[in-house]
């Protein structure tokens, strides 16, 4: 299949590329600044500006794009995150609807935190509407929102609701490894929070998923099967690495302080079930915390 990308130069991104590649499927790769790789594209999102010949032939598009969150969360930066889902996605539907495009699937990004950010013990499914209007939950919304409108021109849209990605360079894993090399592993704020999360492994073969299997349509959470609490996450990690976990819990007041209202995705935590993909034979190669820790470090 020929297929259209964005966000292939970040942690996601990169590794399907190469997969797609491998499963001999035809990668397009939208770029800010284009190489002599003939599959590159120039796009400037800030000029609404794509390369025509980027969508020549394409049969299904990937929307990866999008400013990392993990940045304090200024009046400025909250633009910058929603437009670099959003408007990304608007900006591709304009142009696919230019050449008349007729998709096979449009697949998009999504974020675990569409249900709101919170700490409960509730088990949360796809069919649940949002529990909590926060800023991550609105932009969510709004990010599925604008892959929805490719209903339109694809026979099927998939969003994919990511959890916090677990890989060997980058990602989450890295900064927490960091504070454990130190022997400063310990609980956050209270430590009862939930942790979603997802090895890298798994995320990119989902994607394949949904670009292969037609049954594949709608929200789908992107989650491992074991979900930890903070604590205990911080402990099995602290064990894998042979280093020491620290029962006190940093205070919650100086996460805020330091992250300002980022500090959220980190203090609270609901856990998500994957049972709805699952259902439609994705097999995860890695759905136990333990082993994933054993396979990264």
């Amino acid at each position: 299949m020929k297929i259209l990308i964005t966000g292939a130069t970040g942690l996601i991104g990169k590794r399907l590329v190469n997969r797609l590649k491998e499963k001999g499927h035809s990668v397009n790769i939208l770029v800010r600044n284009k190489t002599e790789n003939p599959n590159e594209f120039l796009w400037n999102t800030t000029e609404n500006f794509i390369e025509d010949e980027a969508f020549t032939n394409v049969e299904s598009i990937i929307h990866l794009s999008g400013a990392s969150i993990g940045k304090r969360w200024t009046k400025n930066y909250k633009k910058e995150l929603h437009y670099s889902r959003v408007e990304t996605a608007n900006l591709l539907f304009s142009y696919a609807k230019k050449h008349e495009l007729k998709l096979k699937s449009f697949i998009s990004a999504s974020g675990i935190n569409y249900y709101g950010t919170f700490t409960s013990n509730e088990i949360l499914t796809e069919e649940m509407s949002i529990k909590k209007l926060d800023f991550l939950a609105n932009l969510c919304k709004n990010w599925e929102e604008a892959a929805l409108q490719f209903s339109e021109i694809s026979e099927r849209v998939v969003c994919l609701r990511t959890s916090p990605v677990l890989s060997q360079k980058g990602g989450t894993l890295e900064l927490l490894k960091k504070v454990t090399n130190l022997n400063l592993a310990s609980p956050l704020g209270s430590g009862d929070q939930w942790m979603n999360w997802i090895h890298l492994d798994d995320l990119v073969e989902m994607y394949v998923f949904a670009v292969e299997n037609t049954e594949m349509e709608g929200a789908f959470n992107a989650v491992a099967d074991e979900i930890p609490s903070n604590k205990n996450f911080m402990k099995e990690l602290a064990k894998k690495m042979k280093k020491l976990f620290i029962p006190i819990p940093v205070p919650r007041h100086l996460i805020q302080l330091i992250l300002g209202e980022m500090s959220t995705i980190i203090l609270e935590g609901s856990r998500a079930s994957n049972q709805k993909i699952k259902s439609l034979g994705f097999e995860f190669k890695h759905p136990m915390l333990s082993e994933t820790f054993e396979n990264l470090l």
